[in-house]
C-alpha cells in the first residue's frame, strides 16, 4: 500500500513539473503556419504563455493564413502580436450570428479578454457571408492598441465591449456593412480608414451614461465602395451613444443629416459630434438639429491624453 502511495505522489510531482515545463517562458515566440516556427497555432501559444508572466511576451506571426477561432485569456497580460505582414498574416473565422442561433457575441475569430495587449501588421477578418451579424474582434480587455492592421467582415465588424476599457486604432483599415464599430467601450481611431461597403450605417455607439468618452476618429478617412451613396455616421445603439468625427475626410455618401436616432427618444440623450472636417460629406448645415458641431475651444478637450488617460494616465502613443 507504501509502494503504491508512493508511487503516485510520484506522479502528480511528475505531472505537475511537467505542465509547468509545457509552459513559454521565453521573451519571443514564433508562429509559423508551414512549421518553421515554434508552433502552428495562435491558440496553442496563447493557451501556453504563463499566467500574468511578469517579463512582456511577443508572438511574431508568419506569412499564412491561420483559420482559427481564437480567445486571449484574462491572465495573460503584456503580450504583443506582431505579423511578418499585414496583408498576408491573415486570422479568420466564418462563424454568423444566424449560425445554430448563436447570437452576436460568439460569432467572433478573437475575442480578447486580457490587458495590456498590442497587436501590429496583422488582418482580422469574418469571412462569413453577408446576412448577419459576424464579429471579426470582439475587444473586451483594457488597454488594447492595433497598430497598421486590418479589419474585415461585413456587419458589427469591431466590438468594443466592455464599458470603460480602452482600446487605440493607429494607421489601421476597418471596414463593413451595417453598425461595423460598435459598443460600449471607449475607442480612437487615429490616422485610420473606414471603409463602408453598403448604404448604412458605420457606428453603433452604446456608450453608458457615466462614460464621457465613446468612438473617436481623429484625421481619419471614410471610403464607400462602388455604388454606395447613402450612409450615416452613425446611430445610437443604447440611449447615450457617443461619436466625434473630428478633422476628418468624409465623402459624398454620407447623408445631409448625419447622424440616425434608432429610436426617436434617444435624439434627447445620444452624443453626436463633429469638428473640422473636410470633403464632400462634411457640410453640416443640414445635419439633424439634436447633433452638435464644436467650436475650437470645446473641440480642444478631445486630445489623446484626456481620452485615453483614464485613472492611470495611460497614453498608448508612448508604448512601444
Amino acid at each position: 500500500m507504501k509502494k503504491i502511495l508512493v508511487m503516485l505522489i510520484l506522479s502528480v510531482a511528475f505531472l505537475s513539473v511537467n505542465a509547468q515545463n509545457t509552459q513559454i517562458q521565453t521573451d519571443t515566440v514564433i508562429v509559423a503556419k508551414d512549421g518553421t516556427g515554434d508552433f502552428t497555432s495562435l491558440q496553442e501559444v496563447f493557451d501556453m504563455i504563463r499566467g500574468f508572466r511578469p517579463d512582456p511576451t511577443v508572438v511574431i506571426l508568419k506569412k499564412g493564413i491561420y483559420k482559427e477561432k481564437l480567445l486571449l485569456h484574462s491572465w495573460l497580460v503584456d503580450v504583443k502580436i506582431t505579423g511578418e505582414c499585414r496583408d498576408s498574416s491573415i486570422i479568420t473565422w466564418d462563424d454568423n450570428a444566424r449560425l445554430n442561433n448563436m447570437g452576436t457575441f460568439k460569432t467572433y475569430t478573437l475575442k480578447i479578454d486580457a490587458d495590456d495587449i498590442t497587436f501590429e501588421n496583422l488582418t482580422f477578418e469574418n469571412n462569413a457571408q453577408r446576412g448577419g451579424q459576424a464579429v471579426a474582434v470582439h475587444a473586451d480587455g483594457d488597454r488594447l492598441i492595433f497598430r497598421n492592421c486590418r479589419f474585415l467582415g461585413n456587419q458589427d465588424t469591431y466590438f468594443g465591449g466592455r464599458r470603460g476599457s480602452r482600446h487605440y486604432f493607429e494607421n489601421c483599415y476597418i471596414e463593413g456593412t451595417v453598425d461595423f464599430i460598435f459598443g460600449p467601450s471607449t475607442s480612437w481611431f487615429e490616422n485610420c480608414v473606414i471603409h463602408s461597403k453598403r448604404s448604412s450605417f458605420i457606428t453603433a455607439a452604446s456608450t453608458p451614461e457615466s462614460e464621457k468618452y465613446g468612438f473617436i476618429f481623429n484625421n481619419c478617412q471614410i471610403t464607400v465602395a462602388d455604388g454606395v451613396d447613402s450612409v450615416y455616421l452613425g446611430r445610437p445603439w443604447r440611449d447615450y451613444g457617443m461619436t466625434l468625427f473630428m478633422n476628418s475626410e468624409l465623402p459624398k455618401a454620407i447623408r445631409p443629416e448625419g447622424w440616425h436616432n434608432w429610436q426617436l427618444h434617444r435624439e434627447k440623450t445620444a452624443r453626436y459630434m463633429e469638428y473640422n472636417n473636410r470633403g464632400e460629406g462634411a457640410a453640416t448645415a443640414n445635419r439633424v438639429n439634436w447633433s452638435r458641431v464644436l467650436t475650437r475651444n470645446e473641440a480642444e478637450e478631445f486630445t489623446l491624453e484626456n481620452v485615453m488617460g483614464g485613472c492611470d494616465g495611460w497614453n498608448p502613443k508612448i508604448v512601444k
